[in-house]
């Protein structure tokens, strides 16, 4: 059945805000969901707005999610107290934030590189590109198993999903272009590249 199918009378705007509030509605796994928020977006955005929240819809790359609105700020610069935080901010480790900056920078050349719609990873895949910016250790599986630790938390975030059937390959979800966008990505990238002339600066002192 089409979006365009759906009667008025049909639509579940309950169903769509609850289905928000419980995280991202993704077109290819809330098909239900999906197609009623596409003609309810409007009243979305009034209900969702009372608390304090707005809905971000990317129809091209099929998805949606709430996020707070930023603070409205006074005449004097301070900020409102307004509507208090229903999504609190979430503080990722340096590891985490490396993890993410790494998968965004992988979609954005599976993307260039026109290969289709699902960029999916090998676990062996991901290990090997964290592994380049780690410092040299000793204990290769204790390093090993913190990098699986880190991709668990990006599972846990939403911008990695396991491959249904398929062990050890995990899709890069597309909501992450919504969070690491290009310019944060550059200024990751430019720290990125200091942090790797440190760790090679300090590889050479220890063979000096």
């Amino acid at each position: 059945m089409s979006t365009a199918s759906i009667a008025r009378s049909e639509l579940d705007l309950p169903l769509v805000v609850t289905q928000l509030m419980k995280g991202v509605v993704y077109q290819d796994t809330h098909a239900k969901a999906w197609r009623h928020l596409l003609q309810l977006q409007a009243q979305v955005r009034d209900y969702v707005a009372v608390m304090g929240l707005t809905v971000v819809v990317d129809e091209a790359e099929g998805y949606a999610f709430l996020r707070s609105r930023p603070e409205e700020e006074t005449t004097d610069g301070s900020a409102t107290a307004g509507v208090p935080r229903l999504i609190p901010r979430r503080a990722l480790s340096f590891q985490v934030s490396l993890l993410l900056a790494l998968l965004r920078k992988r979609l954005a050349e599976f993307d260039a590189g026109d290969s289709g719609t699902r960029c999916v990873l090998s676990r062996e895949q991901i290990v090997d590109m964290v592994q380049l910016f780690q410092p040299d250790s000793s204990n290769e599986a204790r390093l090993v198993e913190q990098i699986d630790a880190q991709i668990a938390k990006v599972v846990e975030l939403g911008f990695l999903r396991k491959v249904k059937d398929q062990d050890g390959l995990f899709e890069i979800r597309r909501i992450l272009k919504a969070f690491v966008d290009a310019q944060w990505l550059a200024g990751f990238e430019q720290g990125l590249a200091r942090y790797a002339a440190q760790l090679s600066a300090a590889g050479a002192g220890e063979e000096g």
